[in-house]
This record gives C-alpha cells, sequence and structure tokens, in this order.
C-alpha cells in the first residue's frame, strides 16, 4: 500500500516497505527531523496506519470481545490505545480504537493494516459489518512541543488544549475530518483523520507552519519513552507481560480473545522482561546474545542510533530478575548500561499550551 500522499512529498524522499505499507521513512535527514519532533513541530504521514470500521448492531459487543481494554463506554468523543490478541494470547496488533455513533472505528499500527482485517474477519461470530476505509480515508499527525500552535494556526486554537485521547468531529476546508489529541513521542501530539482527496492540501497547509519527519524519526522517538512499536518489539512466543505491554490489557473485563493466556502469564510469573539499555559499539542487530558475569540471559529485541542520547539505545529481553535499571551488561562484546524510561524526557512535558 503506496502514500496517498506520495505526489506531494519531496523528490528526495526516501521510502521504505514496513508491513503491508510502503512509507516515507525519511525525507531529509534523521537527525533533522528528529530535532524537528523534539523541538518544534513535525507533521506526519500515517498514510500506512490501516483504518477499519466495525459497524451494526453488535458492533460494540464485538469490539468489547476483541480488544483486550474496555470499549463497552468509548463514546464518539473518545479514542484508547488497546491490542488485539490471538487465542494465544500472542499480539495481533496495537491500535487506536475511536467510539463512533454507529460502531467502532480502529486503527492500526504501521503497516498492519491487512493483518488487522483478516483477524477481525475471522474471529467475526457476531455478524457485524467490517469495513477497511484505507482506501477513501488517510491519517495525518501533528508531533513536538509547538505541535498545539500549528492546530491553532490551521483549524481552531480550542482544539489544541483537547484532554488526551479526546475526539472532535469538525471541518477542515469544508472536508470533515475527525481530530484527535492523541501522541506517540511524548510529546503534544494530535492526529486527523482525512477524506483521500483533501489530504494533500491539508498536508501541504500544515508543511506552512511544520516540518515534514518520517518514519525513522518517529520511530525513535516512540523509543525514547518507551512507546511499543510492535514490528520491532512483537516476536513470536514473547507474552505480553513479557514485551512490556501489559498497560494496554484490562484482565478486570470478564472476556476478551486471549484473556486465559493473559491471565495465566501474569499468574505464572519468572519468564523474561523487556529492558532499555544504552552504551556499548555500534547498534547490535536482534538477537544478539546478552550476557553478565559470563551467563546468557536473553538477547536483544530492537536497537538504533539515538540523535538524543548520542549513542546506542535498545530494548534487550532479559531474565525476569536482572530486567532493572543501572546495570551493566554485556551485548555483542560490548558494555552496556540498563536504563528507566523515558530515556530521553520530552520538551513537552515542561511547556504549557497557550
Amino acid at each position: 500500500m503506496a502514500s496517498v500522499l506520495a505526489s506531494a512529498h519531496p523528490q528526495e524522499t526516501v521510502y521504505g516497505q514496513v508491513g503491508d505499507a510502503t512509507v516515507p521513512l525519511r525525507f531529509s535527514s534523521l537527525d533533522e527531523e528528529y530535532k524537528v519532533l523534539r523541538e518544534r513541530a513535525a507533521v506526519l504521514d500515517l498514510g500506512g496506519h490501516g483504518l477499519i470500521e466495525i459497524t451494526g448492531p453488535d458492533a460494540v459487543a464485538f469490539a468489547q470481545r476483541v480488544l483486550a481494554r474496555d470499549v463497552e463506554y468509548l463514546t464518539s468523543d473518545r479514542c484508547m490505545m488497546t491490542l488485539l490478541l490471538d487465542a494465544d494470547g500472542q499480539v495481533v496488533d496495537q491500535v487506536l480504537a475511536f467510539g463512533r455513533e454507529d460502531g467502532i472505528l480502529l486503527e492500526s499500527s504501521c503497516g498492519a493494516g491487512a493483518r488487522l482485517l483478516a483477524h477481525l474477519r475471522a474471529n467475526n461470530d457476531e455478524g457485524v459489518e467490517i469495513a477497511d476505509r484505507s482506501g477513501d480515508l488517510t491519517v495525518l499527525g501533528l508531533e513536538g512541543p509547538y505541535a498545539w500552535g500549528v492546530v491553532g494556526r490551521l483549524i481552531d486554537g480550542e482544539l489544541a488544549s483537547l484532554p488526551f485521547e479526546s475526539v472532535v468531529d469538525t471541518t477542515w476546508n469544508g472536508a470533515d475530518i475527525v481530530f484527535a489529541r492523541t501522541g506517540f513521542t511524548g510529546e503534544y501530539g494530535y492526529q486527523m483523520i482525512v477524506p483521500i482527496e483533501h489530504a494533500a492540501d491539508l498536508w501541504r497547509q500544515s508543511l506552512e507552519h511544520a516540518q515534514a519527519a518520517g518514519q525513522e524519526a518517529l520511530e525513535l522517538a516512540m523509543l525514547e519513552v518507551r512507546q511499543p512499536i510492535p514490528r520491532h518489539e512483537v516476536t513470536e512466543g514473547a507474552t505480553v507481560v513479557e514485551i512490556g505491554a501489559n498497560w494496554l490489557v484490562d484482565v478486570t473485563k470478564d472476556e476478551f480473545v486471549g484473556r486465559e493466556a493473559v491471565l495465566a502469564a501474569f499468574e505464572a510469573g519468572g519468564g523474561r522482561r523487556t529492558v532499555g539499555f544504552s552504551g556499548g559499539d555500534g547498534v547490535p542487530a536482534p538477537g544478539t546474545r546478552v550476557w553478565v558475569n559470563g551467563q546468557d540471559i536473553g538477547e536483544v529485541v530492537h536497537a538504533v542510533h539515538s540523535v538524543g542520547l548520542g549513542a546506542t539505545l535498545g530494548l534487550a529481553r532479559v531474565d525476569h530478575d536482572l530486567a532493572a535499571a543501572g546495570l551493566e551488561l554485556t551485548v555483542g562484546g560490548t558494555e552496556v548500561t540498563t536504563l528507566t524510561s523515558p530515556y530521553i524526557v520530552p520538551k513537552s512535558w515542561s511547556i504549557p499550551i497557550i
């Protein structure tokens, strides 16, 4: 699935395949786009996120069964992040669920729209209507410590101060859009779900007040605040607890797909946990072994060079009793130190919306 905004991107844009989507990895340089995200305001092409609408008399009951958090009372002015699991408790996807008057709208993680759609259809015991809206809607994001100012200049200043996970149906240049206060990076964040025919115009107008940032800068900023990135962190056999995504699951719900497996993982204890680390020479590949005192205790899950830290930043899945901050471990023959999150403190945490 190619970006519907490709024709509006600069010629030097570098693209990459993420799951079922071809997405802009960077428009200029990672360093520049990262600094825009952390210091000013960035506009994001989130067209790699699939949009799937669930409607019908049993739409909410169906969503309540397949989503791992409670959405029974998710109204049309709210959204929430949650997981979809299979019967074995394995993560299918991490989604944003939007309450709608006639059902639920789900936004997939990047490149996971087709997998999410297939999972929903395979579990549709209620006979609800499941429609892929990615052919007529797309998603644009605004993130950064001054993203709120862009919202004011672009649409309406009052929208900038919405509470987190609030949703408003509004218009832009005569087009109906869904506007949400969300965010992936710890900075002020907003999303706009827009009809495809108006997306390029909104993108160009956004660029009058912000700078474009690609998937590489976005995922680095997400990692720095320990925002889960499913495509990097979901590995075969890893439980929700081992991944560290248990905050996206509500085990007090009476029923959801995968609940018994999640409960078993909670009750079993032990196993491995995911912890951040920094340091070392170079960026270790996923699967690189992690050692302490000559003992193999786990493996690297994901690692990159952090522009903000000026060093390697990564996640390792290690024995649960060693998933703590301040430990010296060996990765790929070099020493690293485990960290507590967030690994970078977002500037937005100290800047009020004016």
